[in-house]
């Protein structure tokens, strides 16, 4: 069974940091990227950062370049989305998701499989 499950969200301050974490079971990444998108009830998603598993190459989005980081920790087989100098148009749900592009497609991707998400609120 496909899992991903993502955390590591909450409520911050403008200007703060939060990191998001994201771990996958029963997939292999070989051939794949992992992406982290966000949404809103009754919006369209936005590709958010993208890693491309074979060569760690990055894609971001351009309203996050400079502040948001993503990286992996394969000996943990977790993903990460470290976030910085957050906005309150940072809020939002996080989602983490496997892009069968590899992130070539970007700013799209192609979901085989994503979280549930994690909510992050910037907020004074």
């Amino acid at each position: 069974q496909v899992q991903l499950v993502e955390s590591g969200g909450g409520l911050a301050q403008p200007g703060g940091s939060l990191t998001l974490s994201c771990e996958v079971s029963g997939f292999n990444l070989d051939y794949q990227g992992i992406v982290w998108f966000r949404q809103d009830p009754g919006k369209e998603r936005q590709g958010v950062a993208c890693l491309r598993l074979s060569n760690g190459r990055t894609r971001y989005a351009d309203s996050v370049k400079g502040r948001f980081t993503i990286s992996r920790d394969d000996a943990k087989n977790v993903n990460y989305l470290q976030m910085s100098g957050l906005k309150p148009e940072d809020s939002s749900v996080y989602h983490c998701a496997t892009d069968y592009t590899e992130c070539d497609s970007w700013p799209s991707f192609g979901m085989d499989y994503w979280g549930k998400g994690t909510l992050v609120n910037v907020s004074s």
